[in-house]
């Protein structure tokens, strides 16, 4: 087997380079039928050596640099006719990629072409591969079977051709923004809403002078008064996400829906899903009922019912109810606690539509109009109150007593009866007027007392008594003279404003000979 190597050698790194360099071992004289080695077509080169070696050997240096090696194997001889493969190994001698190699192998008159791996493209006598790039330091082998025509020699002659690209490139990108806003669900009025976005690049380049906007809905504001969330993000890197979150407030109870959008640098643009807030908030209500009037010495009892008409639980819930100055045996149902002048009740929570009632009572010392107020209160919610006012009146329960001093007592006598007046009530009596009836065996004599008394027809009238205050005793005197004997009856009758009729009381006496 006789070797053939041909180096090409870099002529320039900007356009097509031809080279044509040969090395190899020397072998004897060509003979004569040995066809000229053609140059390569492309790129011209400095001229080249002279000649060495011999028909299946050639040594040709067109460059100092070596780029393309090609080394070409034939055997030392054939038979005519005999089918034979000789092989052509092309290397790339650098460490760079070389781009659009071809091989040309140029045949002679007396070869017969059969077949070459990888297929070549034959066309005029020359066998031609297309190689789009061959790697640093790599190689291709070709193998070309044929058969020589006749005896002699056969030649045949191989070239490449190559391109060495001085190549830049330019990252061609493409940023992609993504959003999400996320908020609660539902909230308290007094509540602050937590708004949070996330904005992430998803794309291959950065984005730049990334802004989020979110228009808030009607009713809806950040914490600082604005309407509209506006945060500068600045330049975003490829795969990065920030988050942002902040505090908005409602200014009453609703649903609250917006979305966002992300905007940068070349009409890049990024809308979240709306993402809504239900508002709500628990509203207070409050009664307090109870008598308009009592009596003075009788308990004095409300009820006083709480209930949750909104639309969300009342937590905390605390009932108080001032207790007035001037009463007294203060309780409380439902575990009141009294103290600091107040019954507090600690509700708990009040769902949405539950109802509390408690009830307190307590016993005035006197009489009068007493009045007080009852709150309630609950976290966010309003505090309200409901007041009670009742007028406490005293009992004028005035007590008549008659009694005579002597009894029995002689015809020609006088006899004495005392009238006693007592207030065992808890208000004032007045107008009180005693009248005294005599009968035909008694003879007037005398009147007095609390007020000045009169006789006629066998009445004795004393003027009204202007009050009589709790507790007060009024005492009235008349005096009569036995004319006759028997049982008879000392009459006593007592009216007032507040008794409105008349009560009698009867005193008997045994007038005697």
């Amino acid at each position: 087997m006789k070797k053939m190597a041909l180096v090409l050698c870099c002529i320039s790194v900007l356009g097509l380079v031809g080279c044509a360099c040969m090395t190899g071992q020397k072998e004897a004289p060509a003979p004569a039928k040995v066809e000229p080695t053609p140059a390569p077509a492309p790129a011209p080169a400095p001229a080249p050596a002279p000649v060495t070696g011999g028909p299946n050997q050639v040594s040709r240096t067109y460059c100092s640099c070596g780029v393309i090696k090609i080394d070409k194997m034939m055997p030392a001889s054939v038979a005519v006719g005999q089918p034979f493969d000789y092989t052509i190994l092309v290397t790339n001698l650098t460490d760079m990629e070389v781009s659009q190699v071809v091989v040309n192998d140029r045949l002679p008159a007396n070869y017969a072409f059969k077949s070459a791996t990888p297929a070549a493209e034959p066309k005029d006598g020359v066998l031609t591969w297309k190689m789009d790039t061959l790697g640093p330091k790599a190689q291709e082998k070709i193998v070309v079977t044929g058969s020589a025509k006749e005896v002699g020699w056969v030649s045949t002659c191989a070239d490449a051709t190559y391109i060495i690209p001085a190549c830049a490139k330019t990252q061609v990108v493409q940023p992609a923004l993504a959003l999400s806003k996320t908020c609660p669900a539902e909230v308290l009025l007094c509540d602050q809403i937590a708004l949070k976005y996330m904005v992430s690049n998803k794309g291959t380049g950065v984005a730049k002078d990334v802004v989020i906007t979110d228009q808030l809905p009607e009713g809806l504001t950040l914490t600082t008064g604005q309407k509209v969330v506006e945060i500068k993000v600045g330049n975003l890197e490829p795969g990065k996400s920030m988050v942002y979150t902040v505090m908005a407030k409602a200014a009453k109870t609703g649903t609250y829906k917006s979305g966002a959008l992300a905007q940068a640098q070349g009409n890049l643009k990024a809308e979240s899903e709306a993402c809504a807030t239900a508002v709500k908030q628990p509203v207070l209500a409050i009664t307090k009922t109870g008598p308009e009037k009592q009596y003075l010495g009788r308990k004095i009892s409300y009820d006083i019912t709480v209930a949750n008409k909104g639309d969300a639980p009342a937590t905390a819930t605390t009932l108080t109810d001032t207790i007035p100055a001037g009463v007294g045996e203060v309780t409380a149902s439902e575990g009141g606690q009294v103290a600091g002048g107040q019954v507090t009740w600690n509700l708990g929570t009040l769902a949405v539509g539950q109802s509390r009632k408690v009830s307190v009572s307590y016993l005035p010392q006197s009489a009068g109009s007493f009045s007080n107020v009852a709150s309630v209160s609950a976290t966010c919610a309003e505090s309200v109150k409901a007041s009670a006012k009742t007028d406490v009146a005293g009992i004028a329960a005035i007590l008549l007593e008659v009694v005579d001093v002597s009894d029995p007592i002689e015809v020609g006598k006088n006899e004495t009866y005392i009238i006693t007046v007592t207030n065992q009530g808890s208000a004032p009596d007045t107008d009180i007027v005693i009248k005294c009836k005599l009968e035909d065996s008694m003879q007037f004599v005398s009147a007095g007392g609390a007020t000045t008394g009169s006789y006629a027809d066998g009445v004795v009238t004393f003027q009204a008594l202007g009050s009589l205050a709790p507790k007060a005793k009024a005492t009235w005197k008349v005096e009569v003279k036995a004319v006759k004997a028997g049982d008879v009856r000392f009459t006593t009758t007592m009216n007032s404003k507040q008794l409105g009729r008349e009560v009698m009381e009867t005193e008997a006496t045994n007038f005697y000979e």
